[in-house]
């Protein structure tokens, strides 16, 4: 029994110590002798039993899963959140109003949709949501997104007649919608209904985790191109110029031609008036930045701008000067109907894109808020809660949406404590609807643009993080560079697409070429740690550790194997040709001392004949000389075969084990099992015995179900720690260590 200590050399004293004291376990000792599996006395019949029995409690924990708002309206305290949410939802409506009219522009349908937008999708998340502080509605991302799809469908030069539009084409006409804006806005309808759909099964099915393949490098990538994507979709209406809006690869280019090629053309007082509300709002946001915690509520630049320049616009008629309006806001919500499915066929990969960023967009930022105010969120039921914003209001004439960063931050910094704050933000943009709209029908295009623009000043700040990537990850700096690069000159969807493909990518180089090294003990303390990077890790003469931190499948089996036997200087290839070599030496030396005892035979027998007394010195030293070459070889009195024996078995290098240490590896597959089963047996015919280490009860389990046990190769090969293996390994060999086993 070996005792195993770790404490520190300097302060021994004063540290807490371990010892332990037992005997050097394998896997077939713990499987026979120590550990015993339990056994499962339930059967499949009755877990699923159990999964679907109904009882009260179970009914109650459903219901306030499905509808979280039933977990903290009934203990609302009044007194302490509502003032609070009251201030926090009429500063987040007053900046909904404006950003609702502006994204509809971006998803290319007329603004009031913006506004249906903004205001049913908000009251069903405050019943759904889980998030207490995210303002769901209109998002520039988002928007773009369903812009793009909807552009493509229906181009600028398509012509739709009456006949064509769907089944709300009455509503359509009551609006004075022309055939084009009608057809667009079903496009978005059915490609909205779709999003929810997914969403909402990807919530049933417990896929809340599909966000973690986006990575925050790439999100953070796309929305930079994304917003690259808005200004250049912005830059005509700053300008006052028609251009035709484009989508597909290249899109973002194309519009910057069309764009240059009109810029003589470009309206001077639109180009005045955006600048102008631009450089107001950025002012003011930088105001707000510089003294948010002096500031009881955010100035409302937005609405603010929305005010001045609709009586700019009252005051001078700039309808008259070629300046582009907002145009008709009609009073009243819109009757609901059923979206016109038979365009769905060509939104699908649309569909499932949009549904894949505005979820991640919004788990993202509520598990900000909720790391921040210590609370929770369940990812499963935001995508539920998603899904049925999108897919209800759908019926309403809304489309797509997901929480608004800049919104978010007003909601929570003017003190929002609940969904109540953004249920109150939804009432203020009903009003609108209801009673007020058409006060910003003169509203300038060109300051919604301004407004669209400064808004994504913080998205553009993400370029901030190339310098950090460089110096702490280049793969995720490679990931970023793609995923901007790829989705502002493919266009978002295909963009986005290969910029999951690339992050993929990426962890398939990462595990195919993991980081490899030699072990070392670490005096008195059981541990061991790479002899390159530590001076005091030293290795055990004849065993080499070789750490590999990645698990063995198809992907990286070779290069395992050919790292095993890079590090450990030890190759079974190499060793058997040397053993060739030298049996092919000694055999051709046996050819030559046979060779010369014959000739020595013959020549004594004619000495012994003719001279008898001299012939005897010769042939004495002859056969010493023989004898002691034999002896240099391994004494050889057998002849031929004795000698091609003793070359077998001589040793062929200074290595007699090698300990494969998987305590990183957490799977393999059937490929790297046959590769682990190959090199062993390699090994062990040039005498170098493998066994492995730290091997956990998962992997374990795997190599049994693989059969990578059998009768040649047993399971006491597999320890449960390095130290084991060492262990082992110095008191199998008939070679005694150079330094004695670790206590």
């Amino acid at each position: 029994m070996e005792p195993e200590e770790a404490s520190a050399h300097e302060d021994a004293g004063s540290r807490l110590m371990l010892r332990v004291e037992r005997p050097v376990y394998d896997e077939e000792f713990l499987r026979t002798q120590l550990l015993h599996r339990k056994q499962n006395s339930t059967s499949f019949r009755q877990n699923l039993a159990d999964k679907f029995r109904c009882s009260s409690e179970r009914a109650k924990a459903v219901a306030l899963s499905f509808l979280p708002i039933l977990t903290w309206l009934p203990s609302y305290p009044v007194k302490q959140y509502l003032f609070s949410d009251v201030i926090s939802g009429l500063s987040t409506g007053v900046v909904q109003l404006p950003q609702g009219l502006a994204y509809a522009l971006l998803a290319a349908v007329p603004p009031v949709y913006g506004l249906y937008s903004s205001f049913y999708p908000v009251l069903l998340y405050t019943f759904f949501g889980t998030s207490r502080h995210v303002s769901i509605g209109t998002f520039a991302v988002v928007s773009l997104m369903i812009g793009g799809a909807v552009v493509r469908e229906v181009p600028d030069n398509m012509f739709i007649g009456p006949a064509n539009v769907s089944n709300s084409s009455s509503v359509d006409k009551d609006l004075n919608l022309s055939p084009i804006d009608a057809m667009r806005v079903q496009v978005a309808v059915v490609l909205t209904t779709m999003v929810g759909i997914i969403q909402f099964a990807l919530g049933l099915l417990r896929f809340g985790f599909v966000a973690i393949y986006l990575t925050e490098p790439l999100v953070r990538g796309f929305t930079t191109a994304a917003a690259v994507h808005v200004v250049i979709s912005q830059l005509k209406y700053l300008l006052g110029v028609k251009t035709p809006r484009f989508s597909g690869p290249l899109s973002a280019v194309y519009s910057v031609h069309a764009v240059l090629s009109k810029i003589t053309e470009t309206n001077i007082p639109s180009l005045l008036l955006g600048l102008t509300c631009t450089v107001f709002l950025y002012g003011v946001k930088v105001l707000n930045e510089h003294f948010k915690k002096k500031l009881p509520v955010p100035i409302p630049g937005e609405i603010i701008v929305v005010i001045l320049s609709t009586g700019v616009s009252y005051g001078i008629p700039l309808k008259s000067h070629n300046v582009s309006v907002v145009g008709q806001i009609p009073s009243g919500l819109r009757a609901p109907a059923v979206p016109d499915f038979s365009l769905a066929l060509n939104l699908i990969p649309d569909a499932i894109a949009v549904a894949i960023v505005g979820f991640s967009m919004s788990i993202s930022l509520s598990k900000t808020f909720a790391l921040k105010h210590g609370y929770s969120v369940d990812g499963n039921q935001e995508l539920i809660a998603l899904g049925l914003c999108n897919f209800l209001s759908s019926f309403f004439h809304t489309f797509a949406i997901t929480c608004s960063m800049s919104r978010s931050l007003v909601q929570e910094s003017t003190g929002g404590k609940t969904q109540i704050a953004g249920l109150l933000s939804s009432l203020v943009v009903l009003l609108v609807v209801l009673a007020i709209g058409f006060i910003f029908e003169p509203l300038p295009q060109t300051a919604l643009a301004a407004i669209i623009i400064v808004n994504l000043v913080g998205m553009f700040k993400q370029f901030r993080d190339i310098p950090p990537l460089w110096r702490t990850s280049k793969i995720e700096l490679a990931i970023w560079l793609v995923s901007f690069v790829a989705s502002v000159l493919l266009g978002l969807d295909y963009g986005l697409l290969a910029a999951i493909a690339f992050a993929i990518l990426t962890v398939i180089y990462r595990t195919q070429s993991p980081k490899s090294s030699i072990l070392g003990h670490v005096t008195n303390t059981g541990l061991y740690y790479d002899v390159n990077t530590y001076e005091e890790a030293s290795e055990y003469e004849g065993i080499k550790i070789f750490h590999s931190n990645s698990s063995i499948y198809f992907a990286n089996s070779d290069r395992y194997v050919n790292k095993l036997k890079e590090k450990t200087g030890v190759n079974p290839e190499e060793l058997q040709a040397a053993r060739k070599a030298k049996r092919k030496q000694k055999k051709k030396e046996n050819e030559e001392q046979n060779s010369s005892i014959k000739i020595c035979a013959k020549h004594k027998d004619e000495s012994e004949v003719a001279t008898p007394e001299v012939a005897t010195p010769e042939v004495v030293p002859q056969r010493q000389e023989m004898q002691e070459v034999r002896n240099g070889e391994l004494e050889d009195k057998h002849g031929e075969p004795t000698s091609e024996e003793a070359v077998f078995l001589e040793p062929l290098g200074s290595v007699h084990c090698i300990i494969l240490d998987w305590t990183a590896v957490n799977f393999i597959d059937s490929v790297g099992a046959k590769a682990i089963k190959q090199v062993i047996k390699e090994y062990a015919s040039v005498d170098v015995r493998v066994v492995i280490a730290g091997c956990n009860r998962t992997v374990l389990d795997q190599l049994n179900t693989l059969q990578f046990f059998s009768e040649e190769l047993s399971t006491n090969v597999v320890f449960p720690s390095v130290h084991d293996a060492v262990l082992h390994c110095q008191c199998s060999s008939s070679r005694p260590p150079a330094v004695s086993s670790e206590a």
